[in-house]
């Protein structure tokens, strides 16, 4: 397992192709804008090894007997799925960020079992080219960004129909020892932080979209893949020296990117699934499951540390007595552990799928993220109202630091006379940060569109619901016959 310090020089030493501003970067580990964010992944190789949270954090490799990362593993059980949110909880609390690592444990998690009925089906060798890779993996304690968004074009037509076929990541060429792929995958969640891409299918393909339905891996730094780096609100406030309270967060966050695959070449032994399209809609769904649990933990550790900015804002703002302001409270948390009780629940029903490997309960899973999709909405709008709009009018850090006009800064927004005037903008910059900022991207923008969006998760509800089952009770306590 890797420490963290390690992670940074593991970094350091692939070659990426890295644009931002429309200039190219040698590395995120010394950008002062993309820093913040592989601070939140080198969180996930700090806790590791630290003691306390040893139970969380680690697992016991099935493949080789050995302590690994939790984030390389595969669940074996309900508890290993239970641990799971826990640990993403845990990591939202310490970050107050997106921490990047999810969505590759939960591409591997859906890539594990999906493989396995592959080539029960069809005769193939996934499952054992998939093991190779993932044993490679948990050996190296690699971080493995999980890619299934395609740009999608005319969302009316599907890929083989679109003006321009690369709007879909396909197969281009077939070569003896591999393909050539193009195309791209969107809102690439810690893709500039990562180790490799595990890319996947992007949704169901039809029979005679075969070049469409691929799935494979390849180290980030592979010739004919760049990143371009999305903006964020807020984010040049990184390059401005002397305004760390500015940033709210100033030293976690997190990114997304556009990431091309401009004729790339994957070898055969990392080809996972190609051409399969009866399967493209067991993988889609199953890393969907995964990751739509993912936000039962890491969006309620984020909101954990929310709740707790609002409650020192009313307690800076001298409005902590007032009874509208706790049952405000009170109704963030109420709201915050419910996202939480749905990330265990549909833990505790998982089950063990025919590769052994363990399965959230769907219906659960979607319901968490169908939730997800409304109350940190709610509990920022909550937020932001028990802050008040200092929030965001409050003047910079340079104008505080000013000696002619930064004691008029702490005479006037002083709140309660015992707190410094500091503290209370640390405060409200924090809470901005949080439901406005650079961090909004990880919590309240994200917690609608990642995952995907609110319609998605209501589509697998119907699919679910058994509908029919429940008219059968219906008419048996009714006593209808037939």
């Amino acid at each position: 397992m890797l420490t963290g310090e390690q992670y940074l020089q593991s970094l350091r030493a692939l070659k990426p192709e890295i644009y931002m501003f429309g200039e190219k970067i040698d590395t995120a580990v010394d950008s002062p804008i993309l820093r913040p964010s592989v601070n939140s992944v080198k969180a996930t190789y700090d806790l590791a090894q630290m003691p306390e949270h040893e139970d969380l954090m680690c697992a016991t490799s099935h493949l080789t007997g050995k302590k690994i990362n939790r984030f390389c593993h595969i669940h074996q059980s309900t508890d290993d799925l239970i641990k799971k949110v826990k640990m993403q909880r845990l990591l939202g609390q310490y970050t107050a960020a997106c921490f990047q690592r999810c969505v590759g444990m939960d591409a591997m998690n859906a890539l594990y079992s999906t493989t396995f009925e592959i080539d029960r089906a069809h005769g193939t060798n996934y499952y054992d080219r998939f093991i190779k890779y993932l044993t490679y993996v948990q050996e190296n304690d690699l971080t493995v960004d999980g890619a299934m968004t395609d740009p999608k074009g005319d969302r009316g037509l599907t890929p083989a129909k679109q003006s321009d076929p690369d709007l879909f990541l396909h197969v281009v060429e077939r070569r003896d020892d591999g393909v050539v792929v193009r195309g791209a995958k969107a809102h690439q969640t810690g893709i500039s932080n990562s180790h490799e891409v595990l890319v996947m299918p992007t949704q169901t393909m039809k029979p005679d979209e075969g070049e469409f339905a691929i799935s494979f891996a390849v180290p980030i730094d592979s010739p004919g893949i760049f990143m371009i780096i999305g903006r964020q609100s807020c984010d040049t406030r990184k390059l401005e020296e002397g305004c760390l309270m500015d940033r709210g967060n100033s030293e976690f966050g997190g990114m997304e990117a556009l990431v091309v695959f401009d004729n790339v070449f994957v070898p055969n032994d990392r080809i996972f699934m190609d051409g399969e399209t009866d399967f493209s809609g067991m993988l889609v769904e199953r890393f969907a499951g995964f990751h739509r649990q993912s936000y039962g933990g890491c969006k309620v550790g984020v909101g954990d540390v929310l709740i707790g900015a609002a409650a020192l804002a009313a307690d800076y703002n001298g409005a902590a007595k007032a009874s509208h302001v706790k049952d405000k409270l009170i109704e963030m948390t109420h709201l915050n552990e419910t996202l939480y009780s749905c990330g265990i629940a549909c833990s505790s029903q998982g089950a063990p799928t025919e590769s052994g490997g363990y399965l959230i309960d769907m219906l659960l899973a979607n319901v968490c993220k169908q939730n997800v999709t409304r109350f940190p909405y709610e509990i920022t709008r909550l937020a932001e109202d028990i802050a008040g709009g200092l929030m965001v009018t409050a003047p910079s850090e340079k104008d505080l630091r000013n000696p002619k006009i930064g004691p008029y800064i702490e005479k006037y927004l002083q709140g309660v006379a015992s707190v410094p005037t500091e503290d209370r903008l640390r405060v409200m910059r924090l809470i901005e940060n949080l439901t406005l900022g650079t961090a909004a991207v990880g919590y309240r923008t994200e917690s609608m569109h990642g995952a995907g969006s609110p319609q998605a998760q209501r589509i697998m509800i119907a699919r679910q619901s058994n509908l029919e089952h429940k008219k059968q009770l219906a008419k048996k306590i009714a006593k209808i016959d037939g």
